[in-house]
């Protein structure tokens, strides 16, 4: 039987919507039928071709799109507590689920994990139906009442930010958060810093995101062509910086505003990647870090293990991913949305639905 997907034929070409054999799962592994998957930067920076300065080049020929949600439809013969009908999340962090870091709660960086939607052994969900290897690991199962739309985001920039916040950076109650660029991951971190009681400073150059920032409980906002400098304009809005930064963007003039934003023993975390013109580097203001006792923190996903953690208060209305969720495109119209993200014309989290 075959399904459609869209697949990665050039590189910043349209993606060619084709026929393709839907996948059996692995013995350990189970296909989901998808209801809906986000369209993340990720996925331009693959559509792009950037990546290959850290071998992390998505090949031509892949099926991108690595933020699901669906329906299970088949189940390998190994696999248990999952079964057909189930409604499950996807991370694009794939862990195997039996090495150290997956068995010690780091199954984000396991070191034969797949990326799901970037390498060819992990064919994305830019299709009807999407494989899962490790099943039992991977598959997160979605409360009763929650939509698989809201979710769509759940594999990669919601939680993403939840584990850059919660986990890397320990965000306290009080604390004042700068959150640098308000795309999908920064919009998500704006609304979840402040759900947990933290005050947010919103950058960036765009007045709609910022206007949006607001609305999700940013403090205040910044627009750096409106301000002498951006970490002053931040020390006004917070006394004295912020407690933790967030480059959500990935570019070194992005970076370095973050990190400048900080008060003294403030943290950092590295959530967006770099493109073309920094190709996987950016230089810091090394000196002055270690003056202050900067902490800098790299964010890659979230470790399905830890989905529990956010789920419950999804379900509890305390976090609404689906307020971010802004537009609901077809399979065929992910090359235009992919081309709106080079001049960053897109706000907020857009979502394949229809497949």
């Amino acid at each position: 039987m075959s399904m459609r997907a869209a697949i990665l034929e050039a590189y910043g070409k349209p993606l060619a919507v084709e026929s393709i054999e839907i996948p059996d799962p692995d013995p350990d592994g189970i296909v989901v039928e998808v209801e809906a998957c986000g369209i993340c930067r990720s996925d331009w920076h693959a559509w792009q071709g950037h990546g290959e300065w850290a071998d992390d080049q998505a090949p031509l020929g892949q099926v991108l799109g690595h933020e699901p949600a669906g329906v299970v439809s088949a189940v390998g013969e190994q696999v248990e507590g999952i079964e057909e009908g189930d409604r499950v999340a996807v991370p694009f962090n794939l862990g195997d689920g039996t090495c150290r870091h997956c068995v010690n709660g780091h199954g984000n960086v396991c070191a034969d994990g797949l990326a799901l939607g970037f390498e060819p052994e992990a064919p994305g969900a830019f299709g009807e139906f999407v494989h899962v290897p490790a099943a039992e690991y991977n598959a997160v199962s979605l409360p009763a009442g929650v939509d698989s739309i809201d979710m769509a985001a759940l594999g990669c920039r919601y939680v993403t930010a939840f584990h850059a916040l919660r986990h890397r950076a320990g965000v306290e109650a009080g604390e004042w958060v700068a959150v640098v660029g308000c795309g999908g991951v920064g919009l998500s971190a704006v609304q979840i810093a402040t759900a947990f009681g933290a005050s947010v400073v919103a950058v960036d150059i765009d007045e709609g995101k910022l206007d949006h920032a607001a609305d999700l409980g940013a403090a205040a906002t910044v627009n750096p062509t409106d301000v002498e400098a951006v970490p002053k304009a931040v020390r006004a809005a917070t006394g004295d910086g912020a407690h933790v930064s967030m480059d959500a963007l990935g570019r070194a003039e992005t970076c370095r505003q973050a990190t400048e934003s900080l008060r003294r023993r403030g943290r950092h975390v590295q959530v967006g990647l770099t493109g073309s013109a920094e190709r996987g580097s950016i230089p810091l203001p090394t000196d002055t870090m270690c003056q202050r006792e900067i902490d800098f923190h790299g964010v890659r996903g979230m470790p399905p293990t830890r989905y529990d953690e956010i789920l419950p208060l999804v379900e509890r209305g305390r976090l609404d991913p689906g307020r971010l969720v802004t537009r609901e495109v077809a399979l065929e119209e992910v090359s235009e949305r992919l081309t709106a993200m080079t001049d960053y014309e897109t706000d907020g989290i857009e979502v394949v639905a229809d497949f």
